[in-house]
């Protein structure tokens, strides 16, 4: 006769965790994901399926909490240990009343499968938050954001900036109208941050600023109510670009300023090359040399420690030596130094990798304003030309404005090469006008 399940193996069961290695599996990235500092051998999974479990420690009962969405003396255990306070919700593993996967995920990012989204990002359902979230639910979201880097890595803000709201509207209506336990709605809480820290990007990278701002106000807000360092900075760099960008570098300064103090907190070198790098762009603007060359070498020095401190934030992958070599060639552009600067724009251009369209697009278009700066005509004309191919898949306002800069460098100059490509250039701008 097969022995009874306890409720702990039924709730596990009907988690699909029947194997001790799928629930060691899940309870370790439940873990990581909610910051706890806890371990699981196979023996302690093993004395949780038993008739009469132990206790759980704090750390492990509040990562059993977030990943079954339902305080663990529900399913068997003895508890909570002193000091925890959670809240309950529906056990889920109970026979018809668990939330179904697909039902819960009916509506995610939908529209975003015509632009090549993963088919394990299953969309959110309309009704949403009719049952208890746990870790599975935040993954599925968080996969969601991934999407959104790598789409807008690829095609640019222009496009992608719809969906990212839909997204951030779906995971606030999950945050008002869903039932979790307290860990679960920090995490979701700080999605949302990280969510709305990406509109504002798509939306600056759109150049439409004014949502860019708003969105980056509302990514603050989350930031400062969850002191979350890394929100922090991801907000405070990006408006210094954007400061820079509007043509207010003193500002650009001091927000990177303040993004660089928490990240020299955090102990990342990757955020702080990055920071430094937007540091050296505000400095040239602001025409201080000296201490813009400075950062700059700081900038490089810090990105060669990548795999030292504590790891880079998935915002902050596209940095690195090509972001470095784009980031030196405004820098000395900005100096007036043309020929310097194409030697640094030609390397950004050939160490960019391939699924970065709309950074290709942005380094080409840039080198042909500076070869066209420095005198070499012919070249920049015939690098423009060549941007219209990068531009085929790319929707970014940015892009576009680098565009009309260097056809209006190009009808200065009085040459054929020039005016030829000035008018081909031309009519792909009134094309995309028109479109």
């Amino acid at each position: 006769m097969v022995p009874e399940q306890t409720p702990f193996e039924y709730a596990c069961s009907a988690r699909g965790w029947d194997k001790p290695a799928d629930f060691l599996r899940t309870f370790h990235t439940a873990a990581h994901l909610l910051g706890e500092a806890v371990t699981l051998t196979d023996r302690q999974y093993r004395r949780w399926r038993q008739p009469d479990p132990p206790a759980p420690r704090a750390r492990a009962w509040r990562t059993l909490h977030a990943m079954f969405a339902v305080c663990p003396s529900e399913i068997g255990f003895p508890g909570p240990p002193p000091g925890v306070t959670v809240g309950s919700a529906p056990l889920l593993a109970q026979k018809g009343t668990g939330v179904d996967r697909r039902a819960f995920l009916a509506d995610s990012i939908g529209a975003a499968s015509a632009l090549s989204l993963p088919a394990h990002v299953v969309p959110l359902s309309p009704a949403g938050g009719t049952g208890a979230i746990g870790t599975t639910h935040l993954l599925e979201l968080r996969d969601g954001l991934h999407v959104l880097f790598q789409l807008d890595a690829t095609y640019g803000g222009s496009d992608v900036r719809s969906l990212a709201v839909r997204h951030l509207s779906r995971v606030r209506r999950i945050i008002n109208t869903s039932k979790y336990p307290d860990t679960i709605g920090r995490q979701l809480r700080l999605l949302s941050g990280e969510v709305a820290g990406h509109c504002g990007w798509l939306y600056y990278d759109a150049d439409k600023q004014d949502d860019a701002r708003r969105y980056w106000g509302e990514a603050l807000t989350t930031a400062t109510m969850l002191r979350d360092t890394n929100l922090e900075i991801l907000v405070f760099s990006s408006m210094s670009l954007q400061a820079c960008h509007e043509g207010r570098p003193r500002d650009g300064l001091d927000l990177a300023r303040a993004a660089q103090d928490r990240a020299t907190r955090l102990g990342s070198p990757i955020l702080q090359s990055l920071i430094a790098a937007r540091e050296a762009r505000a400095l040239s603007l602001l025409a201080d040399d000296t201490s813009a060359r400075r950062r700059m070498s700081d900038a490089l020095r810090l990105v060669d420690r990548n795999g030292r401190g504590r790891p880079s934030p998935e915002w902050a992958a596209f940095h690195g030596h090509a972001e470095l070599d784009y980031a030196q060639g405004l820098l000395y552009t900005e100096l007036g130094h043309h020929q310097a600067a194409t030697a640094f724009l030609r390397a950004a251009l050939a160490h960019q990798e391939a699924n970065y369209g709309r950074n290709r697009a942005l380094y080409r278009l840039t080198l042909a304003r500076g070869l066209i700066g420095a005198g070499d005509v012919d070249e920049g004309a015939a690098q423009a030309v060549a941007s219209l191919t990068d531009l085929e898949e790319v929707e970014s306002g940015r892009v576009m404005r680098r565009l009309t800069e260097v056809v209006g460098a190009l009808r200065a100059v009085d040459a054929v090469s020039a005016q030829e490509a000035t008018d081909e250039l031309a009519e792909y701008v009134k094309t995309k006008g028109a479109a």
